[in-house]
């Protein structure tokens, strides 16, 4: 059977992986691949020997090769192929996690002349647009997913939205792009009956960064008979908090935790709500309706693909008013939350399944 080479995104490590509370969830789809269509797959991380503790988890076919040597992690990714030539010779197959980081990957492929998959969980060069970054910023960006996916034998991305934005922005054929989104473990996240629900209790969980309009949902929730749960870290916790404490807004700052724990808390909520001004494929919302929860999404790319208005979810604005008058809605229209919740865990096992996702990867992985 063939071998499968996987550069981790730059400067990530399993130990992030670890501390961001979804190292069980990422390796998943990687052990189950070790079953039946690689004999071996490597994982090459950036992370110090500490990463080579993760070994244990993990099946003896499924390799860590850490930051071998002790320089600046930029000059690393350029180098990393010459360190570990003769094992990236080995394998049949090469992969990126991320575009940030998929140099590394093409350096390899062009000195062994290897298959390239550049998977993308998100569109590098649309996020950084997005935050509206420096031209010259975007421009670096543009010229490595340039070569990328001018050299990838497939690309992978979550959405249907990064697929047109790569066909129009960088000339690909769409013939060449798949659209895989995130796989979600239905027998981990799913309804958990035996749990009693906390009356109006609503649950975000992601990034504390602007892109999640979280500003917007502090004020939407001020003066309403609701609790919001924040699950999650980021720069803008301090500034979150005092907005909350202004508008006197009924908001706990859980923190981040392990992806495990996470279902139990989802299945506490009764509602699960998305503000962002943008997405990609996120896992936050697909994980809330595994669990059978009423999600409010806003009517922003990447969140439309997966939520039809009041059949599986609840589509809004992104505005105060509009997220408000949304949590107002189905919190007063119990019929609505339940159509909307048995319909959601559906989509999940329907589309999102790791059994489902892992069918349309093995394809990929075959026509190489």
């Amino acid at each position: 059977m063939p071998k499968l080479a996987l550069f981790f995104t730059y400067g990530v490590s399993l130990k992030t992986w670890d501390n961001l509370g979804i190292f069980s969830r990422e390796i998943k789809p990687y052990i189950e691949l070790t079953k039946d269509i690689f004999d071996e797959i490597y994982f090459f991380t950036y992370g110090d020997e500490k990463d080579q503790a993760y070994q244990k988890f993990l099946p003896e076919n499924l390799k860590i090769y850490p930051k071998k040597v002790k320089i600046p992690t930029l000059i690393y990714s350029f180098f990393l192929p010459l360190f570990y030539f003769n094992k990236l010779n080995e394998v049949d197959i090469l992969k990126t996690n991320q575009l940030k980081g998929s140099w590394t990957a093409l350096i390899t492929k062009f000195l062994t002349n290897k298959k390239l998959i550049v998977r993308c969980g998100y569109e590098w060069l649309k996020i950084m647009k997005n935050e509206e970054k420096p031209f010259w910023k975007c421009q670096i960006a543009f010229f490595l997913e340039k070569l990328a996916y001018k050299n990838a034998d497939k690309i992978i991305v979550t959405s249907f939205g990064d697929k047109k934005f790569i066909e129009k922005k960088f000339k690909i054929s769409p013939s060449k792009i798949e659209i895989i989104p995130n796989y979600i473990d239905t027998n981990l996240f799913r309804p958990i009956n035996t749990l009693e629900k906390e009356k109006n209790r609503i649950c975000f969980v992601g990034r504390l960064s602007p892109e999640k309009n979280l500003f917007n949902l502090i004020k939407a929730v001020s003066g309403l008979n609701a609790k919001l749960i924040i699950f999650g870290s980021g720069p803008l916790k301090s500034d979150l908090e005092k907005l909350a404490n202004k508008f006197n807004s009924q908001v706990e700052f859980r923190g981040s935790i392990p992806n495990t724990q996470l279902p139990e808390e989802l299945n506490k909520s009764e509602l699960f709500i998305l503000p962002s001004l943008y997405e990609g494929n996120p896992k936050a919302i697909l994980e809330a309706m595994a669990c059978g929860l009423p999600c409010i999404g806003t009517n922003v790319q990447g969140i439309k693909e997966i939520i039809k208005h009041k059949e599986n979810g609840y589509l809004c604005e992104i505005d105060v008013d509009s997220i408000r008058n949304a949590i107002l809605e189905l919190m007063n229209n119990k019929i609505l939350m339940e159509k909307i919740a048995k319909n959601a865990r559906k989509t999940i096992l329907e589309n999102f399944s790791l059994k489902k996702i892992l069918k349309k990867e093995r394809q990929i992985y075959q026509q190489l």
